[in-house]
């Protein structure tokens, strides 16, 4: 912990002021690419003003502040400057619609906000129609009339005593609320104090070292990156670097090279298919030896997955390909001081797991909800199993209902839902069991595997359960050209599949065959990319069971991206209203008229 910091015995406010004190010329926080770069000293010079700016507004103590922003230092300032105010920050998601805005502003109650200039129109639609806000404050420019950008709040701090504010702050205050992405209803928001978050944050932060970068490129409005990029980074002076653009995450890889990197699996799957799209490019003899050098890696990690024994002849010639092959790849993709990496939010491909642990990086998947306050189970060094999610983290008890659904009891786990006694006490019971809506199992060892969302478990016509989550992983790993897939079967009598694809591994694979200069649109008419595609899903087919096979799937032109009719801001699929919005096409796939079908094969538009 930075200064010796007791992590459960105080608020990231102390935490604050102790790094400050501990790594003033440290950087803090940096944006990619050029741009703000504060060092702790500096960043706590500015939130000491900033807050003062904040409280001369009006801001007291409990009171909720939204901000909409994308990864950059100033968010970061702006929570912290309203911690130590004695407020209550909350993030919005930058894809949120003005109805969206509207609904979790009058939840939270803020009255004063602060919004980057690009989502400056939609904030301004959502404040139409009576609701009533104090103060709009512009991140990132000068605003139109009636908002104020955030330099002359800064500058008007007057005598505000920073030190006695921060002093006031108390472990059981609320720190946050974050919002869920509402997959199943209206977004809750879930309060966090500072004492269950920094509790949290007590054993992740011992796999990190203490002088660690990372990035931060997942949604601010996501605990992920408030908990891993902002608040402990605050409790240990880690250097972040912010990405505000996923798509640049391998460049601002290669640049920051961090210690630890935090995803979620299409991510993983991503830089995996870059690698090896580099092995390929690789020439002769070079690609044989990677080649030879990854079978024999895989095999090692197969084994001791198995718990055999590693031939010590093995070990030793993995160890010069480490050198010689693997640390190269690790380095021109920018995980080459990768302490630890960790995946959440869906199912990792067996596959993705094999392969980096193959080239030396460590990638472990864990299990977290914004309800346990991000962590309730992890793999880690020593202690993994593929295809499960760990083993229960400290503080942490695990168990499972009688119909399999997951429960999960922690001193860090929420204080409840705001505004919402009914969804608390549905969500939390009288001995404090969280009850998560996942469906898990437990094995010999305690160790964890998620099946499914217990609301989204397909069970077909002919009475089997399946896992739509599960289906769908194996479906996107099969190629990179896949990037989402939605599966439908409940109450069907077989399985059907809505594919999206990856507009950059598209192009690249158009490139590589000879048909580049088409839109997207075009090549999902085009032929040998529908032959690749059926190779894909055939091969995909091959590694699920006769009943979760897909026997009929549509090509959605165009994609989806995070934040519309089809996609969480967190990736996650909105079900139901895919099911609607593509009615016509997933009846198309059940014909009246159906017969047996003994392959998979595509819809045509």
């Amino acid at each position: 912990m930075a200064a010796g910091f007791p992590a459960t015995a105080g608020t990231v406010v102390s935490a604050l002021r102790r790094t400050v004190a501990a790594y003033p010329d440290r950087i803090a926080f940096r944006a990619f690419g050029g741009g703000l770069c504060l060092t702790w000293g500096e960043l706590g010079r500015r939130v000491d003003l900033l807050a003062g700016g904040l409280a001369s507004l009006g801001l007291r103590r409990g009171d909720t502040v939204a901000i909409m922003a994308s990864n950059r230092p100033e968010f970061h300032l702006v929570d912290l400057a309203c911690l130590t105010a004695g407020g209550v920050p909350f993030s919005i998601y930058q894809t949120a619609s003005p109805e969206q805005i509207s609904y979790v502003m009058d939840d939270a109650g803020a009255r004063i906000a602060v919004v980057e200039a690009r989502h400056l129109e939609r904030f301004l639609l959502a404040c139409r129609g009576g609701r009533s806000l104090d103060h709009l404050i512009v991140l990132d420019a000068d605003g139109p009339a009636g908002t104020l950008p955030l330099a002359d709040v800064e500058n008007n701090a007057g005598s505000f005593d920073s030190q006695a504010a921060a002093a006031m702050v108390a472990p059981g205050d609320l720190l946050t609320l974050v919002y869920t992405s509402g997959t199943t209803g209206p977004p809750k928001g879930v309060e966090l104090t500072h004492r269950k978050v920094l509790l949290a944050l007590d054993w992740i932060g011992e796999l990190i070292p203490d002088d660690a970068h990372v990035i931060s490129w997942l949604p601010t409005a996501h605990l992920a990156d408030r908990a891993a990029h902002h608040y402990l980074p605050v409790v240990r002076g880690f250097s972040v670097t912010c990405c505000p653009d996923s798509r640049q995450l391998p460049v601002c890889l290669r640049e920051v090279r961090p210690q630890w990197l935090l995803g979620v699996p299409r991510i993983w799957e991503k830089l995996k298919a870059g690698l090896e799209a580099m092995i390929a490019a690789a020439p002769e003899p070079q690609r044989a030896l990677i080649h030879d050098a990854l079978h024999a890696a895989t095999g090692r990690v197969r084994a001791e997955q198995h718990g055999q024994q590693v031939p010590a002849g093995l070990t030793q010639r993995l160890d010069r390909a480490d050198q010689e092959i693997f640390a190269g790849l690790r380095e021109r993709a920018g995980l080459d001081r990768i302490v630890n990496a960790h995946v959440t939010s869906a199912p990792t491909p067996l596959d993705v797991l094999e392969f980096f642990h193959a080239i030396g990086v460590p990638l472990y998947e864990f299990y977290a909800m914004t309800e346990t306050c991000a962590w309730a189970t992890l793999n880690r060094r020593g202690h993994i199993k593929f295809g499960t999610v760990g083993l229960p983290a400290p503080h942490t008890e695990i168990k499972l209902a009688d119909d399999g659904e997951i429960l999960v009891r922690s001193d860090a786990a929420m204080a409840g839902y705001r505004n919402q006694p009914g969804k608390t006490a549905e969500a939390l019971d009288p001995d404090r069991w969280l009850h998560t809506g996942d469906v898990g199992m437990l094995d010999e060892d305690g160790y964890l595997t998620i099946i499914d969302r217990k609301k989204e478990l397909i069970i077909s016509s002919w009475g089997k359960n399946m896992s739509p989550a599960s289906i769908e992983a194996t479906l996107t790993s099969a190629s990179p050209l896949i990037t989402h897939a939605c599966v439908i079967g409940d109450r069907r009598p077989y399985n059907t599949a809505l594919i999206t694809l990856d507009p950059e591994s598209t192009s690249q694979w158009a490139d590589q065959h000879g048909v580049s200069g088409k839109t997207l649109a075009e090549l999902t008419r085009d032929p040998s990319l529908l032959a690749a595609i059926q190779h894909s899903v055939n091969a995909a087919n091959a590694k699920l069971s006769r009943a979760e096979q897909i026997k009929r799937y549509t090509i959605v032109p165009g994609g989806w991206a995070p934040g519309t009719d089809e996609l969480t801001p967190t990736l996650k699929l909105k079900r139901r209203a895919i099911t609607v919005k593509y009615g016509t096409q997933i009846e198309a796939m059940y014909p009246p008229d159906d017969r047996s079908l003994l392959r998979a094969e595509p819809v045509r538009p």
